[in-house]
């Protein structure tokens, strides 16, 4: 499912127009964004929880080369399906 296809089922589950169903999608990725930018979770039950993850620095190897590069530590965002999400997915 891409963002078209979610923003239509969106529309016909909530009644809403497609227009506020995208509105309303925006809204919650960029409000979701901004709190994994400051360090927060964002965490709905059932369904899931949105966080931040720190990878450490590391060696890795160029293949073409075999030469040993230095990958940077960063910050990754990570999620973790909630149980109800899970057991509807078996």
């Amino acid at each position: 499912m891409n963002k078209a296809q979610l923003v239509d089922a969106m529309a016909a589950r909530a009644g809403l127009s497609k227009a506020d169903a995208k509105k309303a999608l925006e809204a919650f990725v960029g409000a979701t964004t901004d709190a994994l930018k400051g360090g927060d979770r964002v965490a709905m039950v059932g369904f899931g929880t949105f966080s931040v993850s720190t990878r450490a620095a590391r060696k890795g190897r160029n293949p073409q080369t075999g030469a040993t590069i230095d990958i940077a530590a960063k910050r990754v965002p990570k999620f973790s399906a909630g149980a109800e999400l899970k057991n509807a997915v078996k």
